[in-house]
């Protein structure tokens, strides 16, 4: 039952961050909700069968996991479609956030067109540093890197970003 309890509170926790850093990455809100719930199904299936890892913090386990689904999910789109690239599953994308009309969806919209524009790795960085709060050693940890090359990714990737908001 303990089990229980402390998942729940863990995907309450963690439930936002998650669906936002996936957000971000696929093109409709319904593949969101669904790799977001893959997500937690996957951490649960973690903690039933003993294998989460005790090693590394639990938050970049999460975001390890959410990022390895974004990527399957791309694996498989280019199978089924063949081989759709990204760029137009990121036109998809900026099509569905331009239809969501809500002030509070207007201001997540401006953010994602311009992180949109980035290369992948940037936006990747800038959402787990900037919006979801990891820290360097996390995202370190998620993208299997050193801390050195994360603190040179998101110096660079705010360049990029401020280069984008100037054109």
């Amino acid at each position: 039952m303990k089990d229980k309890e402390a998942f729940s509170q863990l995907y309450d926790l963690y439930l936002n961050k998650i669906y936002r850093f996936i957000y971000f990455k696929v093109p409709t809100v319904s593949e969101t909700e669904d790799l977001t719930a893959q997500t937690f199904l996957k951490i649960w299936q973690s903690v039933l069968g003993h294998k989460i890892k005790l090693n590394e913090s639990f938050q970049s386990y999460i975001y390890k996991i959410a990022r390895n689904l974004v990527i399957d999910y791309y694996r498989s789109q280019n199978k089924e479609k063949g081989n759709v690239a990204l760029e137009e599953a990121v036109n998809i994308a900026r099509t569905e956030i331009l239809e969501r009309q809500t002030d509070a969806k207007m201001e997540m919209e401006r953010i994602a067109l311009q992180l949109k524009q980035l290369k992948s790795e940037y936006r990747e960085i800038i959402v787990m540093h900037f919006i979801d709060e990891l820290t360097v050693k996390e995202i370190a940890a998620v993208l299997e890197k050193k801390r050195g090359h994360i603190r040179v990714m998101i110096h660079r990737a705010l360049k990029a970003l401020k280069d984008v908001q100037k054109a």
